[in-house]
């Protein structure tokens, strides 16, 4: 059981580490600062969660997000992070948590970490990774593989900055089922949904 300063001593260092992750790698994080708690609840509302629902989540960060998918899911619920930063991985990793696993790899692996961790299919693929300073080959290969391995009825979530996953997501999932934007987060997001 964490004590309020131990809570308060995480909630500082999140914003540091994300921006240490930027500085490092700034076309692998999607942001200098990690989602506000105004964007977290959206994307809770946009992935429509069941209760032992199998969440994979591309580019945790520093586990704002994470944390808000299990706060919402199950006890019996799994969330797989996925994120190609050791340290974001190391940090993910700390979260006490026997629901989640992490995994340092790329996103277009999806189908082989679920494999590893007894998953055929998601129920739910909540991505936050720069669709935008990733190449284009390497975008579509990452949304045909979420595509390919979620569940029927399934549901995509990505939340990004600007809307370059729109457009790649298109061909391969046909037009998003939602869409909004949220203003409270820095900067500014767009959240996209797709159902399968």
């Amino acid at each position: 059981m964490f004590n309020t300063d131990n809570r308060q001593r995480e909630r500082a260092d999140k914003p540091l580490d994300f921006l240490r992750g930027f500085l490092k790698e700034p076309r692998q994080v999607g942001s200098v600062i990690p989602s506000s708690r105004f964007m977290e609840r959206k994307i809770i509302e946009f992935a429509d969660l069941g209760a032992d629902s199998v969440v994979v989540e591309l580019g945790p960060g520093t586990g704002g997000t994470t944390r808000a998918l299990l706060q919402a899911l199950g006890c019996n619920a799994r969330v797989v992070a996925i994120d190609l930063d050791p340290a974001f991985v190391q940090i993910v990793s700390g979260i006490q948590d026997a629901r989640l696993s992490v995994e340092q790899g790329s996103a277009a692996e999806i189908g082989k970490v679920l494999e590893r961790h007894g998953l055929d299919q998601a129920d739910v693929v909540v991505s936050g990774i720069p669709f935008s300073t990733m190449p284009e080959s390497l975008g579509k290969e990452i949304l045909q593989a979420v595509r390919d391995r979620l569940s029927p009825g399934g549901r995509f979530v990505a939340y990004q900055f600007r809307a370059e996953v729109a457009r790649l997501a298109e061909p391969i999932f046909g037009p998003p089922s939602r869409e909004s934007l949220v203003a409270l987060n820095i900067p500014p997001m767009r959240i996209w949904r797709w159902d399968r």
